[in-house]
């Protein structure tokens, strides 16, 4: 507790009091400066789940969250509490999840951001030259406020042997360059959640109509649905081929009268660059307006893109 004389309490005037004034304001700031030093930034709390349901999956797991924990300001919940809570919030392991879900499953963790996963040791017979093992971890890192994806990483080892693979991959989730990755894509999310928010507080957020999901339903209420000039498919991005991912990725899409894209947003999110090339995608769109009584209108679209492995 910073204590002040009561001598300070009075009016005082003249160069003297002024002196005693300036002194009193030195002081009380010197002491704020050193409580705020000796106050710690919060930690952050980044919960861990399980990779997969084998052995390898958990030891993997464990082995990343061991190394997250080694940084200060970063506090990992139990594991057990955290698969007991993704159990309860009915948390099956998928990699390709809405907005509400994950904030769904953020909330019944209790944590700040959350780390999801799939680890596996496969074997693999090219058409060209010797058989070998692969070890891989697919690294999901998801904000448990906002429920986006921040980033995601898949380290991927090969070897002789299926051991060998994976001891070099467990090898690869402990060290530091992987866990730099994480924390620094951790911090940037934090900060820019935190200058939205401000964004939200102090600004005006535009309401624009959302389109009904039916040609019908729009017709009822007048409103003719937009449409683009042509249909664009996204790109199945090499990464996403590596993993061998399908996914379903959802873009909410805000349309300006002209019927010009203004702003996209992710809100069923997959990874392994399947995001980013649909983004990439709808930007590249432009509509025919949506029209209510032969009035073209802004409107708000949810468009949905079905990602399958392309044929070997």
């Amino acid at each position: 507790m910073l204590l002040i004389p009561n001598d300070c309490s009075r009016v005082v005037s003249g160069r003297g009091g002024s002196l005693i004034m300036i002194l009193v304001t030195l002081f009380v700031l010197a002491g704020v400066s050193q409580l705020q030093a000796q106050t710690p930034a919060r930690s952050l709390k980044i919960a861990v789940l399980d990779f997969g349901k084998t052995t390898f999956a958990r030891e993997a797991a464990e082995k990343f969250s061991v190394n997250l924990k080694l940084e200060n300001g970063i506090e990992i919940p139990d594991r057990d509490q955290a698969r007991a809570a993704a159990r309860g919030a009915s948390y099956a392991g998928a990699l390709n999840m809405s907005l509400n879900e994950a904030r769904d499953l953020g909330a019944a963790l209790g944590c700040d951001f959350f780390v999801l996963g799939d680890a596996q040791a496969l074997r693999r017979s090219p058409s060209a030259g010797p058989v070998y093992f692969e070890a891989y971890a697919s690294i999901f890192l998801v904000s448990a406020r906002t429920g986006r994806l921040i980033t995601w990483e898949r380290p991927s080892l090969r070897a002789a042997s299926a051991a060998a693979a994976e001891h070099s991959l467990l090898v690869e989730l402990a060290g530091a360059p992987l866990k730099n990755r994480i924390l620094v894509s951790t911090r940037r999310a934090e900060e820019n959640e935190r200058a939205e928010r401000a964004i939200i507080f102090d600004g005006e957020i535009p309401i624009i109509e959302e389109a009904p999901d039916d040609d019908k339903v729009a017709a009822a209420e007048g409103l003719r649905l937009p449409k683009p000039y042509r249909h664009l498919v996204p790109a199945y991005p090499e990464t996403a081929a590596a993993a061998e991912a399908e996914a379903v990725v959802d873009v909410l899409v805000d349309l300006e009268s002209s019927g010009e894209v203004t702003r996209a947003e992710v809100v069923r999110w997959a990874g392994f660059g399947l995001d980013q090339a649909t983004l990439e995608t709808v930007r590249k769109l432009h509509f025919f307006p949506a029209m209510r009584e032969g009035v073209a209108i802004p409107i708000r679209v949810l468009l949905r893109y079905n990602f399958r492995k392309p044929p070997p």
